[in-house]
């Protein structure tokens, strides 16, 4: 089991690396092996918890992200934003808000190890204590995962695990479902597998076509990734297995296990 957690809330991480560690960023560093910890402290700003978006795209998703960040009662800062390839809106997104910026390409590394090295130490190096994917169509790589077990955030636009991969409105069209919609969820090695934090249903209407019905799709996709990233970072969250518990005591087994907690903020 695993918990993250804030300073008035706990999340506790359990997925087979070594114990997490207590005590908030700001009483200093934790000993849990996190690429976050370290963070200067004037980067926290009253306690908003560091984030890194990632995109590869127009960045719309991003765009709610940071408008959201602006309310400083939202308890995230989006610290840096990183993109796999140049000339996006995304990053001119980022820039336009006062938002650091980096760029990894693929295609500047040998194999696709190295890119994922490269990309572990760029992220690393903006202290995040969630990293964010905003339409970033990159998979990434084991050493990214490992460095940042639990704390990746993704959306896809269906409800997983139904239509995985990246056609999945055109999917979901095609099979004839009534019902789809999207998924908030953590990132693990495989494709849209990893554990479901929240899901959101849209009906498909007859008249749907797959560019009608990704667009109410994607309302509903931004507004939930703002909720999602906001209450993880001032609430905390549990994972226990394929369960992950936002908030409101993180879940059944919290207080039975005892687990020792790492602040995210």
């Amino acid at each position: 089991m695993s918990t993250h957690a804030t300073p008035d809330s706990q999340h506790t991480s359990r997925s087979g690396g070594g114990p997490p560690s207590d005590g908030p960023l700001s009483d200093g560093p934790p000993d849990d092996g996190l690429p976050g910890d370290g963070l200067p402290g004037a980067a926290l700003l009253a306690g908003a918890v560091p984030i890194v978006v990632l995109v590869s795209g127009s960045g719309t998703n991003l765009q709610a992200l940071l408008d959201a960040a602006t309310v400083a009662s939202y308890g995230v800062r989006v610290v840096a934003v990183g993109a796999d390839r140049h000339g996006i809106e995304g990053l001119a997104r980022a820039e336009r808000a006062g938002v650091p910026t980096f760029v990894e390409r693929v295609t500047d590394h040998p194999d696709r190890s190295g890119w994922d090295a490269a990309l572990t130490t760029r992220v690393a190096g903006f202290a995040p204590r969630l990293v964010v994917g905003a339409g970033f169509m990159r998979i990434l790589g084991p050493a990214f995962l490992a460095a940042f077990s639990d704390r990746v955030i993704n959306t896809h636009p269906a409800l997983l695990p139904s239509f995985p991969g990246a056609h999945a409105v055109r999917d979901a069209v095609a099979y004839g479902v009534a019902v789809t919609g999207c998924t908030c969820h953590l990132v693990d090695a495989g494709v849209d597998t990893g554990p479901i934090i929240a899901q959101r249903a849209v009906e498909v209407l007859p008249a749907d076509t797959e560019g009608s019905l990704h667009e109410r799709i994607k309302v509903l996709e931004r507004a939930m990734l703002v909720e999602c990233v906001g209450r993880m970072a001032r609430e905390g969250y549990v994972v226990d297995g394929r369960r992950v518990y936002v908030g409101s005591g993180g879940g059944p087994h919290r207080a039975a296990d005892k687990v020792e907690t790492t602040r995210l903020a």
